[in-house]
């Protein structure tokens, strides 16, 4: 009886060393585990953030990109410590590169092809807005006695400064057959300036963009909704623009810049709403506007074919006219390295 007692407290002592020294075990492999998931997850932290830079980047209120990108943290995801200055046109954030202002700007082809002859600055990406739906949201406003094109020979035309509005303004009179030469334009800084202008009488008609904009237009008296720039042969792409020497010295954070801002184009499509009401508490955008303008305002960053050819045709254009003194190589300002890693199945240009 004892002999079978001791063999009875023998078992169990075994077994309990055996179950004590597998849960042991498992709590090695499930420590190894865990510490090899967060070194996973510092590497991943790590290669995101590996070129980790301090950027000034110019935009303007109604654009939600860069905006949202900062605000929801996937700049800060990739290192990126992005102070955004804003300015009335994309045209003068693109100016301020020149001196210094700002690393990182964003606008139409014109201002981009301006930039890019002047100094050592690139392109690269495409915003993806050259659209027909996009050219549909630019409205020309004219007053009362403007009932066709025909009634703008003579007339006062608002440009906005260092903008693809002059080409437009060429490319839309030609097409109606009217002489540029018999109408007079006038630079001005920014839509609101056109808007005083327009309401005083000083100025006769204005392209403008932007729903809260365009309703400020509807609401000025005797002023009307002439036509809009997709009934024109006018296609309008945009781009990003940096700095050569920016690129060099931070290639990985150029391509981690492009991927930041892809991911919050996607938020913005998803989260329309929570956009607009970001928007309100940043820049008091009105919401209303914002939703309306997202199918054209968000981004699909990328650079496609038809972004270079759109880019040919404005450069061809401002030579002939002067603007750009000294004919360059446009495929020498393009630099996609960035964007080939960030989003390579909307790179088709070379292809």
């Amino acid at each position: 009886m004892k002999l079978t007692r001791k063999r009875s407290t023998y078992s169990l002592l075994l077994i309990t060393v055996l179950i004590a020294a597998l849960l042991s075990a498992c709590g090695k492999d499930e420590a190894k585990t865990t510490s090899a998931s967060d070194t996973s997850g510092s590497s991943q932290t790590s290669d995101a953030a590996a070129d980790p830079i301090s950027i000034k980047v110019a935009d303007i209120l109604t654009n939600p990109v860069f905006r949202i990108a900062k605000t929801q943290g996937f700049l800060d995801k990739y290192g990126i410590d992005a102070q955004i200055i804003t300015f009335a046109t994309p045209a003068e954030g693109i100016n301020s590169i020149f001196i210094k202002q700002a690393d990182i700007a964003w606008g139409a082809d014109f201002p981009i092809l301006n930039a890019v002859s002047k100094g050592d600055y690139s392109i690269i990406a495409a915003t993806g807005t050259n659209t027909d739906i996009a050219a549909e949201k630019w409205k020309l406003y004219v007053g009362s006695d403007i009932q066709s094109a025909a009634d703008l020979k003579g007339k006062k035309l608002s440009t906005l400064r260092g903008t693809f509005l002059p080409y437009l303004w060429d490319e839309y009179l030609k097409d109606t057959g009217v002489a540029a030469a018999d109408t007079k334009q006038i630079g001005q800084g920014g839509f609101d300036e056109s808007y005083v202008a327009l309401k005083k009488g000083e100025i006769d008609a204005a392209w403008v963009v932007g729903a809260a904009m365009i309703e400020k237009f509807n609401a000025i008296e005797g002023v009307h909704e002439l036509t809009d720039m997709s009934k024109t042969s006018v296609r309008i792409g945009g781009g990003i623009i940096a700095p050569n020497s920016l690129i060099k010295e931070h290639p990985t954070a150029v391509a981690n810049l492009l991927r930041a801002l892809d991911e919050a184009s996607k938020f913005i499509t998803d989260n329309p709403e929570k956009t607009a009401d970001i928007l309100y508490d940043e820049v008091k955008q009105p919401k209303e506007s914002t939703i309306r303008d997202l199918s054209t305002n968000n981004w699909e960053i990328g650079f496609k074919q038809e972004s270079f050819d759109s880019l040919s045709s404005q450069k061809k254009y401002m030579i002939g006219a002067g603007i750009i003194k000294d004919d360059f190589d446009l495929a020498s300002k393009i630099n996609l390295d960035g964007i080939k890693q960030a989003a390579p199945d909307r790179v088709t240009y070379g292809q």
